[in-house]
């Protein structure tokens, strides 16, 4: 009678869509309690693993599950670290129990910190995009659970980018934390997609597979809107942020600034120097969001993109407007090396510096794009129309 109710609550708890109740993994405990009954239990989680108004470790803890350890990703068990800040092993003060970083001094869970487990219980917030690190921190649970045969449960959740596909294949080349699978920019996958998807294809290394089980998201399709209730991360703070984040986040390898040290970060675009457009902003360090932004006390002059549509898809035409308003390439990227990465291939660039334009770019990807979508089909769980 307890889980009934516990189990209305969550429901009356959850996002709504067209009227109908979305309901995460995390939000259906009578398909996943029992698997975890008399189990010794590892969590990989962060701030956006809610079971309605709870956090999955308090709630399973609450039901008598015997969890063992908590892994966290980058930005940390809280989610208040700054991007690519390494983040430190700790204790939760609340319950004592032992948190192992996965973005720290290893990136995949050694033996030892896996010893006397039975099963890991994977249940964090993605955004759908290939080089938001959740998805590598999940490549890297799959395998260390594969190589110690330990049975790996995730707890699906939406993707707020789940209604199209778009961009570059990586290459194998080019294969780094921001990228580790041959797939698109914009992936249109949930990570329980991506995790049946990574075992199906043999992705991890030397081909092994882990004992996987999904508990998929019910009510939901890839058009569904989702709005993330919780913030994945500390500067994605709202459904704009994370629609704009694809396109924006390739400024990342160059000297302007997307917002990083302002309350609307991933929503403009600016620097220092008023030719660059009529809208101002000065980042700031903020602390929990950006410590250390780029073009710190410096007024940035750009654009304010906090009046887009939801509806905005992956594109370039923002980096390639600004680009070609700098007279000499090295005043604008910053970093060849980062680019490439987060595209996952060279060509991008050199088609950007032969003069390639948006529309030119994009059709070059077609062909990949198709034969993706075509893989991509075999391991969705969700309806899903996409373009």
């Amino acid at each position: 009678m307890k889980l009934l109710l516990l189990s209305l609550l969550f429901f009356a708890a959850s996002c709504t869509v067209d009227a109908q109740a979305i309901l995460c993994g995390a939000d259906q405990p009578s398909e996943y309690l029992g698997l975890l009954e008399g189990k010794k239990v590892g969590l990989v989680v962060n701030q956006s693993s809610q079971v309605g108004d709870q956090h999955l470790l308090d709630f399973l803890l609450d039901n008598g599950v015997a969890v063992q350890s908590i892994f966290c990703p980058e930005h940390g068990f809280r989610g208040d670290a700054d991007a690519g800040e390494e983040v430190g092993d700790q204790k939760d003060e609340k319950t004592g129990l032992p948190v192992i970083s996965l973005y720290g001094k290893n990136r995949k869970p050694t033996l030892a910190q896996l010893a006397g487990l039975d099963v890991l219980v994977f249940d964090i917030q993605d955004v759908g995009v290939r080089f938001y690190t959740y998805l590598s921190t999940l490549n890297y649970v799959m395998e260390a659970c594969a190589e110690e045969d330990l049975s790996l449960l995730v707890l699906d959740r939406p993707n707020p980018n789940g209604d199209y596909v778009a961009g570059p294949i990586l290459k194998p080349e080019f294969k780094s934390f921001v990228g580790m699978h041959p797939i698109p920019v914009v992936h249109g996958c949930t990570l329980g997609e991506l995790a049946r998807m990574i075992n199906g294809e043999g992705w991890l290394e030397n081909s092994v597979a882990c004992r996987l089980t999904v508990i998929p998201v019910q009510n939901y399709t890839h058009q569904a809107a989702y709005s993330l209730p919780i913030k994945p991360s500390p500067n994605l703070p709202n459904d704009l942020s994370i629609r704009l984040y694809p396109s924006l986040c390739f400024f990342e390898a160059t000297n302007m600034s997307i917002g990083r040290g302002t309350y609307f970060p991933f929503q403009v675009i600016g620097y220092p120097d008023p030719k660059m457009g009529e809208f101002q902003f000065t980042p700031e360090s903020i602390a929990g969001m950006a410590k250390n932004p780029k073009q710190e006390g410096k007024i940035c002059y750009g654009v304010d993109l906090r009046d887009a549509s939801l509806s905005h898809r992956f594109s370039l035409e923002y980096f390639l407007r600004y680009y070609h308003q700098f007279n000499n390439e090295a005043d604008f990227l910053s970093s060849a090396k980062w680019f490439n990465l987060l595209a996952g291939t060279d060509e991008l660039l050199k088609m950007i510096r032969s003069g390639a334009d948006w529309p030119e770019i994009e059709a070059s990807w077609e062909g990949e794009l198709d034969s993706y979508k075509s893989m991509r089909k075999k391991y969705l769980l969700y309806s899903d129309v996409v373009d």
